[in-house]
């Protein structure tokens, strides 16, 4: 701690990434990144952006990125007013939280959700309480449904439990908070969801928010986006050009064009991703594993006999990484990315040399 600290900085918990080893011959299954490459035609993209001209690399991106968000609104059936972009979706939603959620009342979201929530509460000095997930980890609809408050935001499916909330839920809640802005943060709906994106024409109060990190295989290019009504973009807008009004670089903008455009590699690849969450699901099932049911990239699941902390050191000395969370009613759960179906093998093979 220095004396030239905010008092802001002094009183923030800052959120805690997950780990990122630089080690060889490791299974990574702890940041849900996608275990598939992006479509060829991403780095056929950037190569030709950068073979045709590379000199404009010192020129400023199109601050706007028209192109990508034309590739947006032809992909989600929108309009391109209807559209926000980011560095990544945490960039996007730090903007929501500044722009649209900070209030006289109180935000409300669950308490077991992305812990990036709170940490831009404390970074933006927005109020707010967090509603207990039911004793299945779903989130109860009539919670939201209830009680005045300045916004809601939650993700869909939830993390880290992986938990859906049907469609038909989200619009109850839409319907009850019609005075509230409802911020649906949908990272991994592609695999398994249905997103509120076919909502936006019907109500003003809400915004979704995705990214290309998960379902598009593109976590290291930071591309994230938000889709609403465009009085809720122009919000964000004005405070995007008031903090960096160059969030997108040239690469990252045609790449993300490019993986847009191409519906089958990523049909593809959220259908491989699908069919391996199933499989490890039913075979740390039958390690007598319990395993929360997934609509995302990722399971929550935890063993009945063994701590969760103790699972992920062992595995850990087997070069396998998983996410454990030491947070109340979770601490005995491991979030784990589906990786490949190798990687998923080598995971359930040291588990059951793990645990006998």
């Amino acid at each position: 701690m220095s004396r030239f600290w905010s008092q802001v900085v002094r009183d923030l918990t800052p959120y805690v990434p997950g780990e990122q080893p630089k080690l060889a011959k490791l299974i990574k299954l702890n940041t849900n990144e996608n275990p598939f490459p992006p479509s060829p035609k991403v780095l056929a993209a950037i190569q030709a952006e950068l073979g045709e001209d590379a000199a404009r690399l010192r020129l400023y991106p199109d601050p706007n990125a028209d192109l990508l968000k034309t590739a947006i609104a032809k992909t989600h059936g929108v309009t391109t007013p209807q559209i926000f972009l980011g560095n990544g979706s945490d960039e996007v939603l730090a903007h929501i939280f500044m722009a649209l959620l900070k209030h006289e009342q109180p935000i409300l979201f669950p308490d077991i959700t992305y812990s990036f929530y709170p940490v831009y509460c404390g970074l933006y000095g927005v109020a707010y309480q967090t509603i207990p997930l039911a004793e299945d980890f779903r989130i109860t609809t009539a919670d939201y449904c209830i009680r005045p408050n300045g916004g809601i935001i939650f993700p869909n499916p939830n993390a880290p439990t992986g938990c859906l909330l049907p469609l038909v839920a989200v619009e109850q809640i839409l319907q009850a908070n019609p005075d509230s802005v409802v911020v649906v943060d949908e990272a991994y709906v592609d695999f398994g969801g249905e997103s509120a994106i076919k909502l936006v024409d019907r109500y003003d109060n809400l915004l979704v928010v995705h990214t290309l990190s998960k379902s598009r295989s593109l976590a290291g290019l930071r591309v994230g986006f938000a889709v609403g009504h465009p009085a809720l973009i122009e919000a964000l807008e004005r405070v995007k050009n008031s903090f960096n009004s160059y969030p997108l670089d040239r690469l990252a903008i045609v790449g993300a064009v490019a993986a847009m455009e191409d519906e089958a590699h990523f049909t593809q690849c959220c259908q491989a991703v699908i069919a391996t969450r199933e499989a490890l699901t039913a075979a740390l099932q039958s390690q007598s594993f319990e395993v929360l049911p997934s609509a995302a990239n990722f399971i929550f699941t935890r063993h009945p006999k063994f701590d969760a902390a103790e699972l992920a050191k062992s595995l850990r000395e087997k070069s396998i990484i998983v996410r454990h969370f030491k947070l109340p009613r979770i601490d005995q759960f491991l979030r784990i990315t589906v990786g490949t179906a190798a990687e998923c093998k080598a995971l359930t093979d040291a588990l059951r040399e793990i645990i006998g």
